[in-house]
């Protein structure tokens, strides 16, 4: 099936973010052609990272029957594990962390962002998956988290 989006998006990526994604999976989820993707990404800053990013992307039969063309739901989920040596770069260490990832969900206003925030009495890296609107904030999240334990 035709994702008319899949390209618009990538260009339209907000500018400053670092972390670049590249498609892993892609789930037919039903006759619309709306898709579950699938999305890897390594933390920028923090060797030895990655995270998995999935959302929904709505088909061009979607589309057409809702009339809402540039637009896909803000749903999202992540999953970040230690994937090699852990070597922590230059972050942000404040307690609202800084974006690491990024990607329009619309042609304007809607975004889904991933922050980094580090937990430093725990010695965990957060990671939370968000949409960013410019009018109307979304309650819509997902968080992981990422130990910096070492093993003897």
């Amino acid at each position: 099936m035709l994702r008319p989006l899949s390209g618009v998006c990538a260009v339209l990526a907000i500018a400053g973010s670092t972390a670049t994604a590249e498609e892993v999976g892609n789930v037919d989820v039903d006759w619309l052609g709306n898709d579950i993707v699938i999305e890897a990404f390594a933390d920028p800053d923090v060797e030895g990272v990655t995270c998995h990013v999935a959302y929904f992307e709505r088909g061009v039969i979607d589309r057409l029957q809702n009339g809402n063309w540039f637009e896909d739901p803000s749903n999202s989920s992540i999953a970040c594990r230690q994937t090699g040596k852990i070597k922590i770069g230059d972050i942000d260490r404040s307690d609202d962390g800084e974006n690491v990832f990024s990607e329009r969900r619309s042609i304007v206003w809607k975004s889904l962002r991933v922050r980094r925030i580090f937990d430093e009495s725990n010695q965990t890296l957060i990671y939370l998956a968000h949409a960013r609107e410019v009018q109307n904030g979304s309650a819509k999240m997902s968080v992981s988290t990422v130990p910096l334990f070492q093993n003897p």
